[in-house]
């Protein structure tokens, strides 16, 4: 958690992004490393979570990161959250709370709060569109003989 909580200080002062740092271990050892770079990269995606799992994946040669745990430097906003779940890191350690992460005016509870209502409901509209034809890709995955399921 120190080496985590040491890239979200150096980055930021660096500025590199903003205040949040993550490790990846796995048997004992750091496999990935990340820290925020929204900022740097214009990229709204490399939050700190999301780039220390490209890099865990990187290193590991592997999409799955089953037997690691994360040690991030604030609790994980929804999307770093989804990240861990479809990397299967198996525990998640956090510092900061989102609380905490909201008194510095990142607040994500606005996305928490958007997940679980109906998709009409949700203030970025969704209009579903070219189902047949995405369908028959779908269907298509389905009858790969080759395919590499994840």
């Amino acid at each position: 958690m120190l080496r985590a909580i040491e890239l979200s200080r150096k980055n930021m002062q660096a500025g590199a992004g903003g205040p949040f740092g993550a490790v990846i271990v796995k048997d004992d050892k750091i496999i990935g490393e990340g820290w925020n770079k929204v900022t740097s990269t214009n990229d709204p995606t490399a939050h700190a979570e999301v780039v220390a799992i490209r890099n865990a994946c990187e290193n590991a040669k592997n999409f799955s990161l089953e037997g690691a745990e994360i040690y991030t430097s604030c609790e994980p906003c929804p999307m770093c959250l989804a990240a861990i779940y479809w990397a299967r890191i198996d525990k998640i350690f956090y510092a900061n709370t989102r609380k905490d992460a909201a008194d510095i005016e990142f607040d994500d509870d606005f996305l928490y709060q958007e997940i679980p209502k109906e998709i009409a409901l949700r203030k970025v509209p969704m209009i579903q569109c070219g189902h047949d034809e995405a369908l028959a890709v779908f269907k298509e995955w389905q009858a790969k003989l080759d395919r590499i399921q994840y």
